[in-house]
């Protein structure tokens, strides 16, 4: 398992100090142009030999600078991932509801289209956390995404909280790329008994990585013996050697 050098050395009480000022770690902002009224923010990491570039759309709840959405695109970095992490017009704004289905469409479609710009070299992948993951996976299911390769999900949010169901998965079956789903197993808005026939189903398509102990954010609790950077990172290492097996042609 990678240690994630400097950055692993201090990560010891959360993801907020996985934020060190590195070449590596630095990022750019871009503006991104979804239609004729809305403009978006992004952060661009690319490192150095990156083999892939990752647009990651962040949850409902926090955006792109959440210093979760930070640790992974810091962490990708340090296995040779680029990404490209953007906020969804209503985060842009300030608002605490959530774009509509349609404009969080559109923008995870300016999302890839400016990932393939800024990046032209590099094969694409796409998803997020959460919500951004489940934008970005319905708009994959409405049309194809040009040039992505394969969808990551950081928790994908089977149903709300307290009320199982898996009908936020029907689209899923009209995905005709490789998904995986980086899943903790005390996930309260993706109930394993519901989300494991959903992969099932979805056959060779779909890849499920449990996490184990971790909740929808990725938090462990102390009994587990684990602490959240090494939960990251194990989720990290997963993430990034699929990524590797979906452009190995590389």
């Amino acid at each position: 398992m990678p240690t994630g050098g400097m950055a692993a050395k201090t990560a010891t009480a959360g993801w907020q100090v996985l934020n060190l000022e590195t070449d590596m770690t630095r990022s750019d902002a871009v503006t991104i142009e979804v239609d004729g009224a809305h403009a978006v923010s992004g952060l661009l990491q690319v490192p150095e030999n990156a083999i892939a570039c990752y647009a990651m759309a962040h949850g409902a709840g926090a955006g792109m600078t959440h210093p979760f959405m930070a640790a992974v695109a810091d962490g990708l970095g340090e296995r040779r991932v680029a990404t490209l992490r953007y906020q969804f017009p209503s985060m842009e704004q300030g608002m605490r509801r959530p774009d509509k289905p349609a404009l969080a469409h559109a923008t995870v479609r300016a999302a890839i289209a400016a990932a393939a710009r800024l990046t032209p070299s590099l094969p694409l992948v796409a998803g997020g956390k959460s919500f951004g993951g489940r934008m970005t996976s319905q708009a994959q299911a409405e049309a194809p995404l040009p040039g992505v390769r394969g969808l990551a999900f950081l928790g994908f949010p089977l149903h709300p909280a307290s009320k199982p169901s898996d009908d936020r998965a029907k689209h899923l079956s009209e995905v005709r790329i490789p998904m995986l789903f980086l899943q903790g197993t005390r996930d309260t808005l993706a109930n394993p008994q519901l989300l494991v026939p959903v992969v099932e189903r979805l056959g060779d398509t779909a890849t499920l990585a449990p996490i184990q102990d971790a909740d929808h954010s990725f938090h462990v609790p102390v009994r587990s013996g684990r602490t959240d950077m090494q939960v990251l990172f194990e989720a990290l290492d997963t993430l990034a050697a699929w990524i590797r097996s979906q452009v190995s042609d590389r």
